[in-house]
Order: structure tokens, then sequence, then C-alpha cells
């Protein structure tokens, strides 16, 4: 069984600025990757991401020197997940893949060359980066693997790996679940989840952030100063809100054998215009996924 794992990375400066140039670069190649198949399908061709990383490789990458200080893994992954996009697009599950901005998303992924890499505690050696300090220690994790993210400021690893599951006693054997807006979940035995509306709460604060940022000249260092903070704001809202479902569904799990959910139509209730910002602050669909 696979297990996600999302940590916080504690970098120096010069760790962050290599993090975002890979960043960079992995975003320089899937636009550059994106742009090629936009132009053979308009001409009639089949492109295919092997054909595009073959022709990068060869004629496009010994143009650019820089590229050369860098690991070459991440470009090779960038066509990879560029591929995986047009085939989940072509299967219908999702949207044509879009072109990366700077700042929006950042990320890139590693490997060790197909070699398993071993992760514990609060030090851990990357590939290319060298070694790197966590906020909290790590389990025992063996990967093949990777991701490096970027949310405000701050940089994110996130790795899955393979873990046997415990088996836990479940205290009831069927519990049912009414999840709402007022409160999170109420449950068939009486308890209630209150719903932590981290949205409806730093609405006040969210606003002022985004009228001061409307008032920053554009490409000024004030403009990227209240950019910053407003993102982080943003950021602390998505994190109590994931905290709060964490804590719900874990309880569910790790309780009870049979779980009862009622079945919402979470888009079309989003359509009501008077309910749609609290169901989304809500984010009644993940604790469906996640359960």
């Amino acid at each position: 069984m696979q297990r996600a794992y999302h940590t916080k990375l504690k970098l120096n400066n010069k760790q962050k600025t290599l993090m975002a140039t890979h960043a960079g670069y992995s975003r320089w190649v899937w636009n550059w990757a994106l742009a090629m198949w936009n132009e053979a399908y308009k001409q009639g061709l089949k492109p295919s991401t092997n054909k595009l990383k073959k022709f990068y490789t060869n004629h496009v990458k010994p143009q650019y020197p820089w590229q050369s200080t860098l690991s070459s893994r991440v470009y090779q992954f960038a066509f990879m997940h560029l591929g995986e996009a047009f085939s989940r697009f072509f299967q219908g599950i999702a949207k044509h893949p879009k072109f990366k901005k700077k700042g929006r998303n950042d990320s890139f992924t590693l490997d060790n060359c197909g070699q398993v890499m071993r992760f514990s505690g609060r030090r851990l050696k990357l590939p290319f980066i060298g070694w790197v300090f966590t906020y909290e220690p790590l389990p025992e994790i063996q990967t093949k693997r990777v991701t490096i993210s970027r949310v405000a400021d701050s940089w994110y690893l996130s790795v899955a790996y393979e873990f046997e599951p415990e088996q836990t006693v479940k205290s009831r054997v069927y519990l049912g679940v009414d999840v709402g807006v007022k409160a999170l979940a109420t449950c068939s035995d009486g308890t209630v989840f209150a719903n932590p509306a981290a949205h409806k709460k730093a609405q006040k604060n969210l606003a002022r952030l985004q009228r001061e940022l409307s008032r920053k000249q554009k490409g000024s260092n004030n403009r990227n100063k209240a950019k910053l903070k407003l993102a982080k704001a943003y950021q602390r809202v998505t994190n109590i809100r994931k905290d709060g479902i964490h804590k719900l569904t874990s309880w569910l799990c790790k309780n009870h054998a049979v779980i009862g959910l009622e079945d919402l139509n979470v888009s079309g209730m989003l359509k009501n215009h008077k309910l749609a910002g609290a169901i989304a602050d809500s984010a009644l669909y993940e604790i469906r996924r996640q359960v």
C-alpha cells in the first residue's frame, strides 16, 4: 500500500535559489514542449513526448549551456508529466494542458537515476541538491522519486512510499455521516465536527491584503512583497481547512469498519451563488475522497 508524505523543507538562501532555478528549468521545458506539440498538431502531425524529448536533447538543449549546470532528470520528468497531462486530456478526465507561469505552482521532480532513496529523521540528501533539513522528522521512507514544490515563499517535499498498514481495533462497526456547511460533519452517534470556516473568518484580512496589492505599482518590489503576504494568507486558510478535514477523516477511518456518507452533487450545489462560497470553504468532496 502506498502513502503520500508532504513536509516543509528548512532551506538557506542558496538552497532556495537552487530550488527556484530547477523549478524554472522544469517550467521552461514544459512550455517549450507544449508549444511544439501545439504547433505540430496544427500542421496535421501526431506529436509525442518521446519524439519531442529526443529532438530537445539533441538539438535544443546544447544551445543553452545554463541547463547543463542543473539536474538532467528535471527536464526528463517535465516531458513525462506533459505526456501524462495529454493522456488525461485524451481520456476526457482533464482539460487541455496549459502553459505555466512563473510563481504559480512552481515545482520539479527528481530521482536517483532509478536507485532507491532512503530518508529518515530531519536530515536528508536529495540528488544533485545535496543535504537539506526538514522541520519535522520523517519516518523510514524508501522511494525512487521526489517532488519539490513552492507555496508562497516556502518549499515542500512530496514523496510516495510503500508501507504495511497496521490493523486497528474498530470501536464501532458502522457509522453514518452527514456532511454540511454549518457543521462539517454530524455523525449518527451524535458526534459533531465543527466547520472551521477558514475562508469566511479570513475574508476581512484577505480583502485588506488584496486592496494593498492593487495599490502597488506593477513590477515594483513593494508589489512583490504585497503579493507574498497575500499568498501566505491564502496558504494559512488552506492549511486550516486541510487540518480540519484530515482530523475528521482520520477519526472516521481509525475507529469505524463501515462508514456511510451521503452522496452529494457538489458541482451542482456550487451553482447556487448563495451557498457556493460556504460549500467551497467546507471542501465537502475532499472529505469523501479521503475516506
